[in-house]
């Protein structure tokens, strides 16, 4: 099972070219779409999940017609959206069943087992009759994650689901989304590298619309082997390397500003050669240095 995306466009209203031909065949397993905010992630993600037409362009999972057949694909989707909406005083359990009902599960005893190992999959059985104003944003998350498996899924599309997670949290969803991902196709669509590098074999980063890379994380960073450089040096300093080298990132640690740059080439100054990691990968795509 894959999904294949061919030639997908759409321009807004307003003028804004949220997709530009874009085309990507996306395997079984984990597949992280990278991409900064405004860059089309979301609105690829709701034209997948058929909630949105493209202006043109084809969109197949395996060989169902995604465009031509919305109900049967909709029937095979799970999906967890950046922001949803729950019933603030329903249970978890309660609103599990609800949406278990509507999904076609109509069978009492088959939809009680299903909640019930939906809950505990997602380490929730313990709170399943508080109500989901009181969960924190990671119980939050692993509920979103249990509602979008209704119906064992073919595809899984989940939006930015690790933003505001603490580091506890942020582990704990990242084992469920990889557990889930060996046997479906989960696409990842966040801007936190971080959440590629640790769950992707395959990946794509999106930028203005456009694929800017498809393919391995581990063949993106190799592309940038003796290619980043970094340097630290003094605030003051910073307007003047920005102007004379290709600045692709800058951080400060303890105070001081790390700059990495891209260059074929030694730049000499006191540069010396770093490692490239995705975050590399990233910047460089963006800066259009690839």
């Amino acid at each position: 099972m894959e999904l294949r995306i061919e030639n997908l466009s759409k321009t807004y209203a307003n003028g804004v070219r949220a997709l530009d031909n874009v085309s990507l065949t996306i395997p079984c397993g984990m597949f992280g779409l990278l991409g900064p905010n405004g860059a089309g992630k979301s609105t690829l993600m709701r034209t997948i999940a058929t909630l949105q037409e493209p202006d043109s362009g084809q969109i197949y999972l395996g060989d169902l017609d995604v465009l031509k057949q919305k109900d049967e694909l909709r029937r095979r989707l799970g999906y967890l959206p950046q922001d949803f909406g729950v019933y603030p005083r329903v249970s978890a359990q309660d609103m599990l069943e609800h949406l278990a009902l509507l999904k076609g599960v109509t069978n009492r005893k088959e939809r009680a087992d299903l909640v019930e190992s939906l809950l505990v999959r997602t380490n929730l059985h313990q709170f399943r009759k508080k109500a989901l104003t009181s969960f924190s944003g990671g119980m939050r998350q692993r509920f979103g994650i249990a509602q979008a498996l209704i119906g064992s899924p073919q595809l899984l599309i989940v939006d930015e689901p690790t933003a505001g997670l603490d580091p506890g949290e942020r582990n704990r969803f990242h084992n469920l989304l990889a557990e889930i991902g060996e046997n479906v196709v989960v696409i990842l669509s966040t801007h936190i590298v971080e959440d590629v590098m640790e769950l992707c074999t395959h990946m794509a980063i999106i930028h203005e619309g456009r694929v800017l890379f498809a393919g391995a994380p581990d063949e993106a960073v190799a592309s940038l082997n003796g290619r980043i450089w970094k340097k630290f040096l003094q605030k003051s300093e910073l307007k003047e390397l920005d102007a004379r080298f290709k600045v692709i990132s800058t951080k400060l640690i303890a105070g001081r500003p790390l700059i990495h740059v891209y260059s074929p080439e030694p730049p000499g100054e006191g540069f010396e050669p770093v490692r490239p990691d995705l975050e590399d990968v990233f910047f460089s795509r963006i800066a259009g240095l690839q």
